[in-house]
């Protein structure tokens, strides 16, 4: 089954996947991935180990190049749009254990902005500062992050994204290598944030209790199961779909299938 129609495409939308085909190797990631994403909006994306959670994520960010269909970011390809995108991935590159302080690690978030040089030291501080804030942080802003909990490091995570003053925030697997008690502090500050009109996509495995923690559910298994309102679309047929045997759905599907999109 599929919840997602081509007619629920439209031009109020920031992001918009129609048809998106990802190919890894030989083997494809993402198999007709169609949904619209409104402006604004706090997702869920939930979907099995390999089901293609953190592909979506590259793609989204310009990471991976798509080989059949389109995705579009504010009406752009992915590789026109980086601007407008902060991603956290699920496994960061930084090295706990190097001498970086809070500080430092946010402000990698500014690396590719016009704001280093000499007379905007103050500007690119500001930022930093106010980042922190957001997260609750700030009085750990000249800490080595090496003495930071898991929680308090994944907040730091975010607070660098956030640093960017995108539009487009993307958490892979944000509450995975925290305790309960982070999970829903994080929960409660990207509630914040998306006050401030951001839209927030976050992967996970957790599917209990979504109505309350987000306004739209992505249901991913290589290809979008459904799309909408957690209440609403997280149906049994669903859930078995995502995480059920889809052996027989690909059996005559091959990467040849597809060409190299163009667009």
């Amino acid at each position: 089954m599929n919840n997602v129609k081509k007619d629920s495409l439209n031009d109020t939308a920031i992001i918009v996947s129609d048809g998106c085909c990802v190919q890894l190797g030989n083997a494809q990631a993402l198999d007709d991935v169609t949904f619209s994403i409104e402006r604004g909006k706090k997702v869920a994306v939930v979907g099995p180990n390999g089901g293609g959670k953190s592909t979506l994520f590259n793609a989204i960010a310009g990471l991976v190049p798509i080989v059949d269909g389109s995705l579009k970011i504010k009406g752009m390809n992915p590789e026109d749009a980086k601007g407008s995108i902060s991603y956290v991935p699920q496994k960061d590159l930084i090295n706990r254990n190097f001498p970086l302080s809070v500080k430092q690690v946010v402000e990698m978030g500014l690396i590719n902005k016009d704001t280093l040089n000499l007379f905007s030291r103050k500007k690119i501080n500001k930022k930093i500062k106010e980042a922190l804030e957001n997260v609750g942080l700030v009085e750990k802003i000249n800490e080595n992050i090496n003495n930071l909990s898991g929680g308090q490091f994944q907040r730091v995570l975010i607070a660098r994204g956030l640093a960017q003053d995108a539009d487009i925030l993307l958490l892979d697997e944000a509450f995975s290598a925290v305790d309960v008690g982070a999970q829903e502090d994080i929960m409660n500050l990207i509630s914040d944030i998306n006050l401030d009109g951001k839209t927030i996509l976050i992967a996970t495995h957790d599917i209990n209790n979504l109505e309350e923690k987000f306004d739209e559910v992505l249901c991913l298994n290589r290809h979008c199961c459904a799309y909408g309102d957690p209440s609403e679309v997280l149906t049994s047929e669903v859930i078995e779909e995502m995480y059920g045997s889809h052996n027989e759905m690909f059996k005559f599907h091959t990467p040849e299938s597809h060409t190299k999109n163009n667009d």
